[in-house]
């Protein structure tokens, strides 16, 4: 795979500490599916191109039943892809390489990255940020920053190699390549309990925006 082909990249190597519910925030139960069972499948449902999902002490397994419009993707991109990320405790500089190495090999020349914690994040952002010509673009609800980050292949060699900043830095170290592209949903991410049952209220609304 070569040209203009953009890897969606999918981080779920976290450890989740803060969450304290039953089990690991990315296995809690969102709208009757885990947590990372959304995230995923937008990505996937996306169809921006090969989703490749990073993980680190928590297997998250990928066979889960998705949607019509993800399993059209799937015929044309294939299925996702499974990274375990062997230094995911070194924090989410080291998550993000590990996907970076991964779309250099199919030789890709962009990344649109999001978090597997993250399901209220709909198909369509990660669809308006990937189609961004700018180096570096970041998705924005109510005018605040969020994910997807689209990190074109020019910037790969500035990202931090250590640490749990992974593009925030980059975004603000090289602010005048940014693009800020306005999206829908919401880029809640799932820390606690009442981040989990706001998100199960928000999941159903932002997937009908467009």
């Amino acid at each position: 795979m070569t040209g203009s082909l953009t890897v969606a990249v999918v981080l779920a190597a976290g450890s989740g500490t803060r969450f304290v519910g039953s089990t690991h925030k990315l296995l809690s139960v969102a709208q009757g599916r885990p947590v990372y069972h959304w995230a995923i499948e937008s990505a996937i449902e996306a169809s921006i191109g090969p989703v490749v999902v990073v993980t680190g002490k928590t297997p998250l397994p990928l066979d889960f039943a998705l949607s019509d419009e993800a399993q059209a993707s799937i015929t044309k991109w294939g299925l996702p892809h499974s990274i375990n990320n062997p230094n995911w405790s070194t924090g989410m500089a080291s998550s993000v390489h590990c996907a970076i190495e991964f779309a250099a090999s199919l030789g890709a020349q962009a990344v649109v990255i999001g978090l597997a914690d993250q399901p209220c994040v709909p198909p369509s952002a990660w669809q308006r940020v990937a189609s961004s010509t700018s180096p570096l673009a970041v998705a924005t609800y109510d005018t605040k920053r969020g994910n997807p980050v689209k990190l074109h292949a020019e910037m790969w060699s500035h990202l931090p190699t250590t640490g749990d900043e992974g593009a925030r830095n980059l975004l603000r170290s090289h602010h005048q390549l940014v693009s800020e592209v306005s999206c829908t949903g919401s880029a809640i991410d799932i820390d606690t309990i009442e981040d989990l049952e706001q998100a199960s209220k928000l999941i159903v609304e932002s997937r009908r925006s467009v």
